[in-house]
């Protein structure tokens, strides 16, 4: 492990969200205190990633090799995706 890696944060959900596949919508919901998000199929993907042990940049590096784009441009994504679901306190970084 690199010091960057060390310094990248860890995300979690947020207290009381859930995240799951909603069989009546058909799609991927977080499922909250009083609402409900409904992410898109990119920000699927990184949820899908967050177990609570895995960095931001783990998880920028995971998606880079499984969709052959550079990390650099995902990690930027990646972090933007969980800044505002963590302004909404469905995630904790």
């Amino acid at each position: 492990m690199t010091a960057d890696t060390l310094a990248s944060p860890v995300p979690t959900l947020g207290r009381g969200h859930k995240f799951r596949f909603d069989q009546v919508r058909g799609a991927w919901v977080i499922l909250g205190p009083e609402r409900m998000f409904v992410p898109d199929e990119h920000a699927v993907e990184v949820l899908k990633l967050i177990d609570g042990t895995r960095s931001v940049d783990a998880i920028a590096a995971d998606l880079a090799a499984r969709f052959a784009a550079p990390v650099e441009e995902i990690r930027a994504d990646v972090q933007a995706m969980l800044a505002d679901l963590a302004s909404r306190g469905a995630v904790k970084l």
